[in-house]
């Protein structure tokens, strides 16, 4: 027996030893994990948190998120931003996601992000800032010209409406966060107004509203259900508006590109603007082969080029240049008429809605006289 008890005697007071040099192991153990975590990225930071939570004793693992949570909430004082500059704060990708959005899988696409600008060829004309890219039969004298003119309208603002926003593609959709890879299994397309193309007109329209510009955005998605004939059915919009309210000058239909490779690789159109990301635009001005009913597209291209050095200006890169063909989209309707690609399938919906609001300031100052 007194054997037995001195055995028992002696196993506890290595296991008490092994308990007291744990409980003393402990808090450096929590400091150097907590302390390697601003160096790991969101998914490593809480995969490490996991597993110190599975290995370490009871309530210990409770201990380190609870470490980590007070990190992550509480950065130090001198990377906050002062009151006067957090307004200019670059802005992040406002529509985040979660971790799973930046997982590849194996059959993604690429993404690759590039700032497009004016080539070395002819065809590209440049203007006071930004370029125009003539793919029509008209040679640089003359478009020069005819940009003498200047733009064939300007505002009342007497409180009517004078801009009409509308969505002949209005279902046209980006990706959810920025990212170098997409899923082929999305169609790029969604029915939601706070996902697709309708969501940057909200952004467009909130800014020349803020300027006390009347502005009428049309949500209204022409090509729900079907994408064929969507041109059609919003001209009967446009017709419609412009009928009630002559005071409408400007009418811009604004869409999404699509660029893709021949090897499904997408290109993200994109500049850096204030410290922050945004999508590419570029302005389609369209011009008459003779067989059209477009005669006075001049007109339009000079609001086109108006605007584009107004985006240019205030924002360097913003732009591609824009595109001068043999097209109509509806822009007879209106001497103000213009169709905007904001981006493409490639760029991020934050991106997008980010380059809404710039277009948004721009044009005001435009038609303002700024």
């Amino acid at each position: 027996m007194r054997r037995r008890r001195k055995g028992y005697l002696t196993i506890g007071k290595r296991g008490l030893l092994r308990g007291v040099c744990l409980l003393a192991a402990l808090p450096l153990s929590v400091r150097l994990i907590t302390a390697s975590l601003p160096y790991l990225g969101d998914i490593l930071s809480r995969a490490a948190v996991m597993s110190a939570g599975f290995a370490l004793p009871d309530g210990t693992g409770a201990l380190l998120r609870q470490t980590l949570q007070k990190t992550a909430s509480e950065p130090e004082a001198e990377q906050q931003p002062s009151p006067d500059t957090e307004a200019e704060a670059p802005k992040t990708d406002e529509f985040s996601g979660t971790p799973e959005d930046y997982i590849r899988p194996a059959d993604a696409g690429n993404i690759v992000r590039q700032q497009f600008t004016a080539g070395q060829t002819g065809i590209y004309l440049p203007l006071k800032a930004g370029y125009i890219k003539n793919v029509t039969d008209h040679s640089a004298a003359e478009i020069t010209e005819a940009l003498k003119a200047g733009m064939a309208f300007r505002l009342d603002c007497g409180g009517e409406p004078e801009v009409l926003i509308y969505h002949t593609h209005a279902t046209e959709s980006y990706e959810p966060v920025i990212r170098d890879f997409y899923l082929p299994s999305y169609s790029s397309r969604s029915t939601d107004p706070a996902k697709n193309m309708i969501r940057v007109g909200d952004a467009i329209t909130a800014e020349l509203q803020a300027a006390g510009i009347g502005v009428i955005h049309d949500t209204t998605q022409h090509d729900n259900p079907s994408y064929t004939g969507g041109y059609d059915r919003s001209a009967v919009t446009i017709r419609s508006y412009l009928s009630q309210y002559p005071s409408i000058k400007v009418v811009l239909d604004i869409h999404r590109d699509g660029i893709q490779q021949a090897d499904g690789t997408r290109i993200a159109p994109v500049a850096e603007i204030n410290g922050s990301s945004a999508a590419q635009v570029m302005i389609i001005s369209g011009c008459d082969d003779g067989t059209m009913g477009y005669p006075n597209y001049f007109q339009n291209l000079n609001f086109a080029a108006a605007l584009q050095v107004q985006l240019e200006s205030d924002y360097p890169g913003l732009t591609r240049p824009i595109l001068f063909d043999y097209r109509k989209y509806n822009q007879h309707l209106s001497s103000g008429g213009l169709l905007l690609e904001v981006g493409a399938h490639g760029n991020s919906l934050g991106e997008a809605v980010y380059t809404g609001e710039l277009i948004g300031k721009s044009l005001a100052r435009l038609l303002k006289g700024e």
